[in-house]
């Protein structure tokens, strides 16, 4: 938990720079594989929007990012 918590709180300073997936969804790597955190960006603001196992099946990953609102 520590390390995904650290790997939240880095995004106050790189928010924006990872690269785009499912199209809306900034995604960081964890340094504690296989998590991955989906965020967006809002003005001055970074929104988590999930922390997911990337041992799930991509397509159940899909499903769990397109019903959050946008």
């Amino acid at each position: 938990m520590d390390t995904l918590f650290s790997d939240i709180d880095s995004l106050q300073l790189f928010g924006g720079i990872h690269s785009v997936h499912f199209g809306r969804f900034h995604r960081l790597l964890s340094k504690r594989f296989p998590y991955a955190v989906y965020y967006q960006t809002r003005d001055n603001e970074v929104l988590v929007r999930a922390v997911l196992d990337l041992r799930r099946d991509p397509a159940w990953i899909a499903r769990k990012l397109g019903g959050l609102p946008r």
